[in-house]
């Protein structure tokens, strides 16, 4: 590993918000709007976050029609330092408490999207609702 892959891998860990994206994604791909939701933070900033994940190649993204949908890189293809990063990152705060409730959060979340909408995922016509959906779940 180059000293700038490992750089980037450390500042991509060295943030709370990137390291409660890495542990959301373990059990899903999530779009954009729907991390914006759950991190409670704007569209530009939950960019930014993404950016630095995925320059740390520790996310892959995938466009569908508008939106972008994440994952955790940790397939075999994917850049095995990233790869073990992930590893160690859910065995180190896996079970933590702040990672159950942001669980929970996530879980409220898809809820409140399958109630309102029908669907999973921001497959809905012409319609940012993540804003709806964050208007409507309080940040515990």
């Amino acid at each position: 590993m180059s000293l700038m892959n490992l750089m980037n891998i450390t500042r991509a860990l060295s943030d709370e918000n990137r390291v409660r994206i890495l542990m959301a994604l373990r059990s899903r791909e999530f779009c954009v709007c729907q991390i914006t939701a759950f991190l409670d933070l704007s569209p530009s900033t939950t960019s930014k976050h993404l950016s630095v994940l995925k320059q740390a190649r520790l996310v892959e993204g995938k466009k569908e029609g508008k939106w972008v949908y994440y994952r955790l890189a940790d397939s075999p293809d994917s850049y095995p330092p990233a790869r073990e990063a992930i590893a160690w990152l859910i065995r180190s705060i896996g079970g933590n408490s702040s990672v159950k409730k942001d669980e929970a959060r996530i879980r409220k979340i898809l809820e409140e999207e399958r109630t309102r909408y029908g669907i999973d995922g921001c497959r809905t016509p012409d319609e940012f609702h993540s804003v709806a959906v964050h208007a409507v779940v309080p940040n515990d």
